[in-house]
């Protein structure tokens, strides 16, 4: 079984309005730090680590038949089962110039990529209680 299922263009629209606008609990993370350093070995090194994190996160709140949403403003969007997924990814949640949203189908919990403020905002718990302390490593805003 395929851990990703591209989703219909023609529903885009209706997922997105279904993204809240200021979900509580929440935390956000400031990425800037990364985005920032001269050294494009460190920005990918930081960008694999969180989107692992993030995905290792959604494994442990989540029962392995729960799909998530993973939307892309720019580009196709996907129902993304976390258990299925064995191999390390290539991206998930932070926005290297894509505004991404991943979250469960009614968004109860999720994260968010920023792009143009270069974070990552988290809510809902569980998940805001396990990834949180995973990421305590970047600053929150």
């Amino acid at each position: 079984m395929t851990a990703w299922e591209e989703l219909p263009f023609d529903t885009y629209g209706e997922l997105w309005s279904r993204v809240p606008g200021d979900p509580q609990p929440s935390v956000t993370f400031d990425l800037s730090g990364f985005f920032t350093s001269p050294v494009q070995a460190e920005f990918n090194a930081a960008e694999r680590a969180v989107d692992s994190l993030t995905h290792l996160a959604f494994v442990r709140v989540l029962p392995p038949d729960r799909p998530l949403l993973v939307l892309d403003r720019e580009h196709a969007s996907f129902r993304f089962w976390p258990h299925r997924q064995t191999e390390p990814l290539d991206r998930l949640v932070v926005p290297n110039g894509d505004h991404y949203v991943v979250g469960t189908e009614n968004f109860a919990i999720g994260a968010e990529g920023l792009p143009w403020e270069q974070t990552l905002r988290v809510w809902g718990e569980p998940l805001v209680g396990v990834l949180a302390p995973m990421l305590a490593w970047l600053p929150r805003k």
